[in-house]
């Protein structure tokens, strides 16, 4: 049996910021040798991107990068130097998957889109992660996540009624698609077991988008209804909202579905008079009122600590969970319990504690095996162990430039 799902597994990322590397960590972090390749010409935007170390910048002192790349190796190769661009095709017949996110056309013009890496090694699986796929009017239209934020939706939902549209503060369709494309990389790597056929895997970030919006999407196509901006409210729960707790910006997040959760909740607070009035007595009558119902709410869960209205709450089955920060995420219990963060030694940032997997494989779990790479740290470890570069070729590729260095 195999210590690791993916032992034996080969990738090479040319991609850069979220996305493609996001994707490749799952591999990583289950077995598969992940070679990043970037250069201090073009190193991955992330390394130059807050929060740094102790407030210092430094091109292996971002923490954001950090926290994804553990488990994987880095390679500097200049690409517009014959020389690297020679180690990056050595580096493509070594491997089974080679993985893309830059705007299609990049790696057409660098000479390594599909077409040209099946010259390379016919069995190639290639994953291209872009904005909006590579055919289509708008392939090319360059952009981030955040653009496409807004692009899918979903800054259309995000604010109060009536108000204008707040943006998220995270790129939220670049840690969705990697769920998806994860999944067609393991689909394509059994379909080469099988057939000994690789593929092209086109990924569309923006479509990716749109599978987490698909009841708005079908309310438009059968109701011609466009749902837009609604706060915190739902419109089959009330109460239903974030409400301030004891505290410096504490908060509790509370859901009461239905007239038997409504029961529960107005036990839980001591059955105040205000539950008694008929106006409260249905949902419909709830959602009616719902904002002097918010205001009551409130009142009460300011008097307590939003970890003992979360409990009370949950002890009584009406759903509830405190709003964490990042404190209390790495304090948590519960991924306490489940090792989700990984802490390992860095050459750069001392100990860093990795992103971890949220899955757990019973016989073949994710481990932490190597830190996150400092940029080219295992260049020629890459180009003499795993591609048979002798020594004198390394040396001769470094004095023309191949490295970037």
């Amino acid at each position: 049996m195999q210590e690791k799902v993916f032992d034996g597994i080969k990738v090479v990322d040319f991609g850069w910021v979220l996305a493609g590397p996001i994707t490749l960590k799952y591999l990583a972090d289950y077995g598969a040798t992940v070679i990043h390749v970037e250069s201090p010409k073009r190193p991955d935007l992330l390394r130059v991107s807050t929060p740094y170390k102790d407030g210092i910048a430094g091109i292996n002192r971002a923490g954001y990068y950090a926290f994804w790349a553990g488990n994987k190796f880095s390679v500097s190769l200049d690409l517009e130097k014959a020389e690297g661009m020679a180690i990056a095709k050595r580096l493509v017949s070594w491997a089974d998957v080679v993985s893309d996110s830059h705007r299609p056309g990049v790696m057409e013009k660098l000479g390594l889109d599909y077409d040209d890496l099946r010259k390379i090694k016919p069995d190639i699986i290639m994953i291209r992660s872009s904005n909006q796929g590579l055919t289509g009017p708008y392939a090319s239209q360059p952009g981030l996540g955040n653009h496409l934020n807004a692009l899918a939706g979903f800054v259309n939902l995000i604010g109060w009624p009536n108000g204008a549209p707040i943006s998220l503060i995270v790129a939220y369709t670049d840690y969705l698609a990697p769920h998806l494309a994860a999944a067609a990389l393991v689909g394509a790597l059994d379909y080469r077991r099988k057939t000994g056929e690789g593929q092209l895997l086109d990924l569309s970030q923006f479509e990716v988008g749109l599978q987490f919006l698909a009841p708005l999407l079908i309310n438009y196509a059968v109701n011609g209804v466009e749902e837009s901006r609604m706060g915190n409210s739902c419109n089959y729960a009330a109460p239903h909202g974030v409400y301030r707790c004891k505290g410096e910006d504490r908060w509790c997040a509370i859901t009461v579905f239905d007239d038997v959760e409504w029961q529960a909740f107005c036990k839980i607070i001591g059955d105040a008079p205000w539950t008694q009035e008929p106006k409260f007595s249905t949902l419909r009558g709830r959602k009616e009122n719902e904002e002097e119902l918010d205001k009551l709410v409130e009142g009460w869960t300011i008097n307590y600590d939003a970890e003992e209205v979360m409990h009370r709450m949950q002890d009584a089955g009406v759903a509830a969970g405190v709003v964490q920060n990042a404190k209390d995420l790495y304090e948590d219990p519960q991924l306490k319990e489940r090792a989700y963060f990984w802490a390992m030694e860095h050459k750069e940032l001392g100990k860093f504690s990795h992103l971890g997997q949220p899955s757990i494989l019973s016989k073949t779990p994710a481990k932490p095996y190597r830190p996150a790479p400092c940029l080219g740290e295992h260049t020629e470890y890459v180009c003499r162990q795993l591609l048979g570069i002798s020594e004198d070729e390394f040396d001769k590729c470094l004095i023309e430039g191949a490295f970037g260095l």
